[in-house]
């Protein structure tokens, strides 16, 4: 495993460091082949910063809400002096000058949802001289300079379609597919690998739409798929997806497997409808794991250059009230409220508590 000279603040850790020497590798487990990357230590109390892109959905507004009741526990508002959350839309060169401006009032940490995962290297290398720890999650970068956080998401794609294509026996003459919001790392890759299962498929028609991880976008563009190409033999889905199971059955669509997220709401409907297949989420709650990578790389520790957490899933027939999902909360509740093996999961108090907004 080879560790990056990034700048005169990186430590250099020794060649071939395993697994179990980074920082808490039951949280922070590497993905396959990763390096490690570790700074020197700085005394806090920290000044921290969460730059979002998009905030127009249900997850991105969980994800605002869970680094706020991270930042809000004791034990993490004693490390910090300052936190700040801003969003700024599906625009990088907004992305980019808001955490250019953190940089220059002397933030110690960013973390943040990239925009576009080509266009930070210039970021990177002034992040590098002004001694600034960058922590990107979900929506990561084509980089391998700093530490990013995330869940496979070919394998999230990948799992979503196979199971699909399991409950069908392995046959299928069209699929629908809704993607997310295009132009970044996350759709890119969950398109990625839902087409690794469904492209083997013989003959499989694919219609993919545009739902950009919203359920009432999603709804929208999958009536107009119905409407257009008629009955589907199942669904596989990135997020937003009780706007397509709404579609389809305002349609009058038959029940038929289907690979989708992990909201509240999806979750109601997939049991109440007896729905086969599988829900699988991105969690938001890894926006508190980025805080708490970022405070960690602050305190001298080393982590994997790239962090897969664990997915979140439960396949249709293991589905029961009250233990993953939950009647009586929101239906835009999302279920993935934490990672065990990094600290306790967020209860829906602290979750629903925290306001939606960059305050």
């Amino acid at each position: 495993m080879k560790t990056f000279l990034m700048s005169s603040t990186l430590m250099v850790a020794a060649a071939g460091m395993a697994a179990a020497d980074t920082y808490r590798p039951e949280c922070f487990a590497p993905a396959p082949g990763t390096s490690t990357i570790s700074y020197e230590a700085k005394t806090g109390p920290y000044k921290m910063a969460f730059v979002n892109g998009f905030a127009g959905n249900d997850w991105r507004i969980a994800a605002i809400q869970a680094s706020k009741a991270w930042a809000a526990r004791p034990e993490n508002a004693a490390k910090l002096e300052e936190f700040t959350i801003v969003s700024v839309g599906n625009d990088s060169a907004a992305q980019i000058a808001a955490i250019d401006n953190f940089m220059a009032a002397g933030y110690d940490a960013i973390t943040f949802i990239a925009v576009n995962p080509s266009a930070f290297e210039p970021v990177i290398r002034r992040a590098e001289r002004s001694g600034t720890v960058l922590v990107p999650f979900d929506n990561v970068l084509d980089t391998d300079k700093i530490v990013q956080i995330n869940e496979s998401q070919m394998e999230l794609g990948r799992l979503k379609a196979q199971t699909v294509m399991d409950a069908l026996g392995g046959t299928a003459e069209k699929i629908l597919m809704v993607d997310g919001l295009p132009g970044n790392a996350t759709d890119r890759d969950r398109r990625a690998g839902m087409m690794s299962v469904l492209e083997k498929v013989e003959g499989l028609e694919i219609v993919q739409v545009v739902g950009n991880w919203d359920t009432g976008t999603s709804q929208k563009v999958v009536s107009d798929a119905l409407a257009t190409h008629g009955q589907f033999d199942g669904v596989v889905s990135q997020h937003g997806s009780a706007g397509t199971i709404n579609a389809m059955q305002a349609a009058g669509h038959p029940i038929v497997p289907m690979g989708v997220d992990g909201e509240n709401g999806v979750r109601m409907l997939m049991d109440e409808l007896d729905i086969p297949g599988i829900s699988a989420a991105q969690a938001p709650a890894m926006s508190a794991v980025a805080l708490e990578a970022a405070v960690a790389l602050l305190e001298g520790n080393a982590l994997p250059q790239t962090v897969y957490l664990p997915i979140p899933q439960v396949k249709a027939e293991d589905l029961e009230a009250g233990v993953n999902y939950f009647p009586d909360l929101p239906k835009s509740f999302n279920t993935g409220t934490g990672f065990p093996d990094c600290f306790a999961p967020f209860t829906p108090d602290e979750l629903l508590g925290q306001s939606a907004d960059n305050t």
